[in-house]
């Protein structure tokens, strides 16, 4: 089978509004993916202080620097958006249109345009002028009550239920959705409004299902895949690590217990009332071993066990490895593009895009002259 290396969206080209965490992140999907992505940037440092030469969110990208409040420079975004296929923008509501970019201004520019918009509450709703970040969104959902344990306060799980997989993701599927509708006969461009919450809100349907249906408890630590089960969670080793333990179908289950060495001992794991006595029997194990010891117990078995690596150790992992699940580039280590793509697969192709590093490529290679009278790279990055 004939390959390409350039990802399955070589020749889409997507314009990306600079902004923080979820569009950016969004874009990067898009570029891993192939796209020729141009993040416009505006004139200042860098968001959140985070040193360009290390936002690994702006890889495979190019970057041109526009200042949309000055005169000419909404014309100077317009002028991409013409040959663009998509858009991606995460202003609060009415900011893009006030800048001279709204979803009006660019699709009558271009019609078939995708114009994705990321926000956390929507562009509409009693919420949608309001601030946020990620935990608000996630509150609000009821996604955040089902993460910790019972009796203490919600476990904040990064940003990553919120922004990324209530918010990037559900922006990507949506863009890619309407650029398909766009590419059709008669098919029109339009506008993507993804909101983290109803992501984030989307990303528990099946809880939702499980709660209407009684076999889920509306209060965190008491379900199958919430830690309340005793064969569902982590549990410390001797050396203050941890191992992750999920063998829920008891073909696996049986493995568990005879290499935990608590067949004997252990009471029905259905039997919900004894529980607790369950997780302690297997924690008291547990802590007597270290986490090396333990992976080397259940190395190559069906158990469903695995240590809890942290992040400098993951791309060690002999899998991992294997995979190329995390690869080098510009000397940074980083997660690889996912998923694959047997015909036109991806790679890291270059590293984070430096503020209007790429003005004159983008303008040659887009054919957009008036991008040539912006600025280059100065001295904030």
């Amino acid at each position: 089978m004939a390959t390409t290396g350039q990802g399955p969206l070589a020749g889409v080209r997507v314009v990306e509004l600079a902004g923080i965490g979820p569009g950016p992140f969004a874009a990067m999907l898009l570029a891993d993916l192939g796209a020729d992505v141009v993040r416009v940037d505006r004139p200042g440092g860098a968001a959140l202080g985070i040193d360009p030469a290390y936002d690994l969110t702006n890889r495979n990208k190019r970057s041109v620097r526009v200042d949309l409040k000055a005169e000419g420079g909404a014309g100077q975004v317009l002028d991409l958006v013409e040959r663009a296929d998509i858009l991606i923008e995460g202003y609060r509501p009415g900011v893009a249109e006030r800048l001279g970019v709204g979803p009006a201004a660019c699709l009558d520019r271009n019609p078939q345009l995708v114009y994705g918009r990321m926000t956390g509450w929507g562009q509409d709703g009693p919420l949608a002028e309001r601030a946020g970040h990620d935990i608000a969104y996630i509150a609000l959902s009821g996604t955040l009550s089902m993460i910790g344990r019972p009796g203490e306060p919600p476990t904040v799980p990064a940003n990553l239920v919120g922004d990324y997989a209530g918010g990037s993701l559900y922006l990507v599927v949506g863009v890619l959705a309407a650029l398909q509708h766009a590419r059709t006969p008669g098919g029109t461009g339009q506008v993507v409004d993804a909101a983290i919450v109803d992501g984030a809100a989307h990303l528990a349907t099946m809880i939702h299902g499980m709660l209407a249906a009684g076999s889920w408890q509306d209060r965190r630590g008491s379900n199958l895949l919430d830690g309340g089960c005793p064969f569902y969670g982590c549990y410390e080793t001797s050396d203050g690590e941890y191992m992750a333990v999920g063998p829920l179908e008891p073909q696996f289950y049986e493995q568990f217990g005879k290499l935990l060495g608590i067949v004997d001992e252990a009471p029905d794991r259905n039997d919900f009332s004894r529980w607790a006595d369950l997780r302690t029997l297997v924690a008291d194990r547990f802590r007597a071993r270290t986490r090396a010891e333990w992976t080397e117990v259940f190395e190559g078995t069906d158990a469903c066990v695995a240590p809890v690596l942290s992040l400098r150790e993951a791309p060690h992992h002999p899998h991992l490895a294997a995979r190329s699940t995390y690869v080098e580039h510009g000397g940074l280590t980083q997660p690889a593009p996912a998923p694959r793509f047997s015909a036109t697969p991806s790679r890291v192709r270059s590293g984070p895009a430096r503020p209007g590093a790429d003005t004159d490529d983008v303008a040659r290679d887009w054919d957009v002259p008036s991008l040539r009278t912006l600025p280059k790279k100065d001295g904030t990055d």
